[in-house]
């Protein structure tokens, strides 16, 4: 069997990977507010800006290198550059776990952001190795493993918290991230990167020689892909902040349960996204979805009691879940093959500006402006992201 013929084994086998993988991560993330309390951040306001530079900080470094891994990914393989991703993160993962203060998180977080990259090294290895027809089915079953590990991780990073102490949480996550390195090292067949003077040119040289209006395309949903992230990477920290504002005790555990019911309805929408996609196209998703999202958050931001802060956060994760994949499988309908990692290392980059500008930008606006306002205008992103589909991405041949 080629490494062509492998790519549902490479599918199952990279599912599982990035389900532990994402687990991982999610096992402690969302809990960042509660762990630089337990650091000695005590101050609303305070904790507010130092919980949005925490959260941001991997998203600023990550900005930064996505380009760089990617365009070595294309070079020298891209799973390579997966297991460095797996590796690389899970090792900062661990060491947050014994951060003696605030800054102490913030630089981990940084380093972890240059490391990692798991879900855009994922993505490039499915897209490429998939059959043309088949990849927005993939992307989506990919995704719904990315929504099922944010789901079961922060559940299951909660009750761990409530029992062990949040340090623990953090060293779990890093060895789970770890552990994930193993079936992609195991059972993943990677397609050979064919080197000939076409990947030489620059990703925008090739979109621009490819089929009229693939650059401005691509371009588009780059946009798209910050300004989703911003929406949604902006709320989760402000979650987490307005959960704190009517929960005196078990803060972790609500946290968890807020956190796995969004993850639950994201892995559902991810995997039902691409049958509505077949029927509607890939542009009405994008366009209702973000409407959608935009009035989840509005209803977790402004309501009165902890029951429908839950329900907004799950209904947010519902409408965020269809959005990645849809975006992803667009870019690799409209991107050549032989510059799809490193176009997907731009789209990784794209995420990453939302995961630094979303968090770093609603911390700052929820210490001036207040939580609820804050999440206001992380809900106006995700209408500027549904705007902006709707006006300037094509529906791409399929």
């Amino acid at each position: 069997m080629t490494p062509a013929d492998h790519w549902r084994g490479n599918l199952a086998a990279l599912w599982f990977a990035q389900l532990t993988a994402i687990f991982g991560f999610s096992f402690a993330f969302p809990f960042l507010p509660v762990y630089l309390r337990q650091l000695g951040v005590h101050d609303a306001g305070a904790l507010a800006i130092w919980s949005g530079v925490a959260s941001g900080a991997s998203g600023l470094s990550l900005t930064i290198m996505s380009p760089i891994w990617g365009a070595v990914a294309d070079r020298y393989g891209r799973r390579s550059m997966l297991l460095r991703a797996m590796v690389g993160g899970g090792l900062t993962v661990l060491l947050m776990g014994f951060a003696r203060g605030p800054l102490d998180l913030v630089v981990l977080r940084l380093v972890q952001g240059a490391t990692s990259g798991t879900v855009a090294a994922s993505t490039a290895l499915v897209a490429s190795g998939t059959p043309r027809h088949r990849v927005g089915w993939a992307l989506g079953i990919l995704s719904s493993a990315v929504a099922v590990g944010s789901a079961l991780g922060p559940l299951v990073g909660g009750l761990a918290a409530t029992a062990l102490g949040v340090r623990a949480i953090f060293w779990g996550g890093g060895v789970l991230l770890i552990a994930a390195s193993l079936p992609v090292f195991a059972f993943v067949r990677e397609v050979p990167v064919h080197r000939s003077d076409e990947p030489r040119q620059s990703a925008v040289q090739v979109l621009r020689l490819a089929a009229p209006g693939t650059l401005a395309a691509v371009g588009a949903l780059l946009v798209c892909q910050t300004l989703v992230q911003v929406a949604y990477a902006g709320f989760q920290p402000l979650l987490v902040l307005r959960l704190l504002e009517h929960v005196s005790s078990g803060v972790a555990a609500v946290t968890g349960l807020a956190f796995a019911a969004s993850g639950l309805a994201s892995a559902a929408a991810a995997v039902t996204y691409a049958p509505i996609a077949r029927r509607t196209g890939y542009r009405a998703v994008g366009v209702t979805a973000g409407l959608a999202l935009a009035a989840a958050e509005l209803l977790s931001g402004w309501s009165p009691g902890v029951a429908l802060i839950v329900v907004g956060a799950a209904l947010a994760g519902a409408f965020y879940g269809s959005l990645p994949p849809a975006i992803s499988s667009m870019v690799g309908l409209e991107t050549p093959a032989a510059v799809q990692a490193r176009v997907f290392g731009l789209l990784s980059s794209a995420t990453a500006v939302g995961f630094a500008v979303g968090p770093l930008g609603s911390g700052l606006l929820a210490a001036r402006l207040g939580i609820s306002t804050a999440i206001t205008i992380c809900a106006a992103a995700a209408l500027l992201q549904a705007a902006t589909v709707a006006a300037r991405v094509r529906e791409p041949a399929r």
